[in-house]
């Protein structure tokens, strides 16, 4: 699967709601004091209904990148049935939060997944907004996001007063 960050088709979006923390004192999370932004990458495929963000963790110390961590917010049944596959250990790694197999991780990885797990995971908001942000992404990518909800059934829409 291939992806994108979702910077390339959404800048001011992304400049005004990518998310950073800042780490002010070194025994918080063993990160050393800088700020981290986790920059959201969405699959490009079309087609691609696979619910999952890979965040490209950078450091204000660093150039490149310091992590990469995966995360998929449906259930474990989810992607059974999407990728076809019942092995616990490949669906933990769809699900995550886990660093990416695939991708470089710098020895901050480790500590950058932690502070995921226990900052960013917390807060619901940021991950309603990690869900606007794919929905928004899947829509350019294919004219339509593929919802499990139904839309509107066919009827006409109300007005909002």
């Amino acid at each position: 699967m291939p992806y994108a960050l979702f910077h390339s088709l959404f800048p001011d979006v992304a400049e005004r709601e990518t998310r950073t923390v800042t780490v002010v004192h070194r025994l918080h999370f063993n990160l050393p004091p800088a700020q981290y932004a986790f920059l959201e990458m969405f699959c490009d495929e079309p087609g691609c209904d696979c619910r999952r963000v890979l965040f490209s963790v950078l450091s204000s110390l660093h150039r490149d990148v310091q992590a990469v961590i995966a995360w998929g917010w449906e259930e474990k049944e989810f992607y059974v049935k999407w990728m076809g596959d019942n092995d616990p250990i490949v669906i933990e790694e769809l699900k995550g939060p886990a660093l990416n197999l695939a991708s470089s991780q710098s020895n901050l990885a480790p500590a950058l997944l932690d502070l995921f797990r226990k900052v960013l995971l917390q807060d619901i908001p940021y991950l309603e907004r990690v869900k606007r942000h794919y929905a928004m992404f899947r829509e350019k990518i294919d004219g339509k996001h593929k919802s499990t909800v139904p839309r509107n059934m066919g009827g006409k829409r109300k007005k909002k007063k």
